[in-house]
């Protein structure tokens, strides 16, 4: 153990006396012959912000569902203030003062952002009705209250950015005011703007006494607010601490050391013939009047974007994709031009395209079906003869892409629903790297994802450069995109604010172009 580290104990008990506001004793919780957790032991006190971290698939997830009264466990006992207690669902959970942020979003998408903000707490007129002019004012109050001001309360749910969704989220549980609040991942979809937000709401809960309960899979997050840290491997607890370092905790989390953070990246690509160059497109947060967006990538390069939320990174992923396609641009690829007005285009048409999108559930992944039609969907027609699927192939092409990015499911007939997050998201990547993509459109890859496995990610965009594939990669962390990039694009209003490359690249100087006011237009002479 490092210095400075101090294990509360190698496998402590939770603490049930009146200290803790809420604690699990041996807890137990499987899923058909999937254990989850295995008499696990977890306790919160009442004023603290306490860290549970651990590799996807530890029982994170599944142990706050069952203090959050989404799950009954199958043993072991759940304890509120000392006593013991069994919750009939969320509702009893959120009656006795618990206030859950599930790692899966569940506002309603047909409804706008006021209705979801302040449903079971709408303003209402005599005999009870909704006064419904009433909602979008109040919730612009409310919202105003807590620090939001970019969110429009009369946009419907669904047409909100992901982190925008995720920021009503934590709000609606917020206003309630809970004694604990049970925070699952609610940062994974946040840039650092919105996190200093997040963590500014959790410090006042806490100094009014709440007990928190917080996961993330950024140890920069976690070791900033957290004034406890639990561990869980394999659905049980390995330790307790007030302070670890991040190497000791990804060997208690993974059962082996990891080396380094950070891979070393190939060399710089050659300055020769692009992969992909993009020019005159209109990006959403575009201004009127403004030059159209445009850069290339080179092959063997992974190309950054970063900046803040809403200035037009999605739209730039989607409109690449050509989903939906941009209204007016020039795309070429290995020089010849091309026009991709579907994603079909991109895939089926030679070019190698392929995204990775931000929300691998709903827009990647079709969750009931088997992990092995998950991965070879785009590839059906090379599997297929007269219209059968050649099953020897399909059996062996996905049990090679599983073995190679050690996908950890039961089968290929698993349902990928029931993997975890960072293994979902490596079906994704598998997915195409069957399909012979060239070129890859990576959203966000890391969000969600355990540390151990974000490195496997990394490892594997460094091995894909440096088979001379070209990589365009998002993301919300500005430390990743510092330290995976060969160069990072910068954008702010739709426009390229900053093209950074070593020396200048750093964290600080992403954050510093995403800042910085755009500079007035230049004087004209006489």
């Amino acid at each position: 153990m490092s210095a400075g580290s101090a294990a509360v104990g190698d496998n402590p008990p939770a603490a049930s006396g009146p200290a803790a506001a809420i604690a699990a004793q041996r807890v137990g919780k499987s899923f058909g012959g999937v254990e989850a957790l295995r008499a696990a032991s977890f306790a919160a006190r009442p004023g603290e912000v306490h860290a549970l971290v651990g590799e996807n698939g530890a029982g994170k997830s599944t142990l706050i569902k069952i203090m959050g009264g989404r799950l009954a466990p199958d043993s072991g006992t759940l304890l509120l203030d000392g006593r013991s207690v069994r919750f009939a669902g969320p509702a009893e959970a959120a009656r006795r003062g618990i206030g859950t942020v599930f790692q899966e979003l569940t506002l309603l998408p047909w409804m706008s952002v006021a209705e979801n903000l302040l449903i079971g707490r709408e303003p209402r007129a005599a005999l009870g009705l909704i006064r419904r002019a009433a909602l979008a004012p109040e919730a612009e109050a409310v919202l105003a209250g807590l620090g939001i001001t970019h969110i429009d309360p009369r946009a419907l749910a669904a047409e909100i950015s992901l982190a925008e969704r995720q920021i009503i989220e934590i709000a609606r549980v917020i206003l309630r005011v809970p004694r604990i609040l049970l925070l699952d991942e609610p940062s994974s979809s946040l840039v650092e703007r919105e996190v200093t937000w997040l963590f500014a709401r959790i410090r006042e809960l806490r100094a009014a006494g709440t007990a928190i309960v917080f996961t993330s899979h950024r140890w920069n997050e976690i070791t900033s607010i957290a004034d406890r840290i639990t561990i869980f491997r394999n659905g049980a607890e390995v330790g307790t601490f007030s302070g670890i370092d991040e190497a000791e905790a990804i060997t208690l989390m993974t059962g082996r050391r990891v080396e380094a953070r950070y891979p070393a990246l190939p060399a710089a690509p050659a300055a020769e013939r692009p992969a992909f160059e993009l020019a005159g497109a209109t990006l959403g947060a575009t201004q009127d009047g403004a030059p159209g967006f445009g850069f290339s990538l080179a092959w063997g390069e992974i190309l950054g974007v970063g900046g803040l939320a809403g200035q037009g990174h999605r739209e730039l992923f989607l409109g690449l994709f050509g989903a939906p396609p941009f209204r007016r641009s020039a795309i070429r690829v290995d020089g010849r031009p091309v026009r991709i007005a579907r994603p079909a285009d991109a895939i089926h048409a030679g070019l190698g395209i392929a995204l990775v999108p931000e929300d691998r559930k709903s827009e990647g992944l079709l969750l009931p079906l088997p992990v092995r039609d998950n991965l070879t969907l785009p590839i059906l027609s090379r599997l297929s003869i007269g219209g059968v699927i050649r099953g020897g192939a399909e059996r062996r092409m996905t049990r090679e892409i599983i073995t190679s990015l050690g996908i950890r499911t039961p089968s290929a007939a698993q349902p990928v629903g029931a993997l975890s997050g960072g293994n979902q998201q490596k079906v994704l990547v598998g997915r195409w790297l069957l399909a012979e993509s060239r070129i890859l459109l990576l959203y966000d890859v890391t969000r969600g994802v355990d540390i151990a496995t974000k490195h496997e990610l990394y490892e594997l965009m460094a091995r894909l450069a440096g088979e001379g594939r070209a990589i365009l990669f998002y993301s919300s962390d500005t430390e990743e995109l510092a330290r995976l990039c060969h160069r990072v694009l910068v954008l702010r209003q739709g426009r390229i604010a900053a093209s950074l490359a070593p020396p200048a690249l750093d964290a600080e100087a992403i954050v510093a172009a995403a800042m910085r006011e755009a500079p007035p237009p230049a004087a004209h002479a006489a």
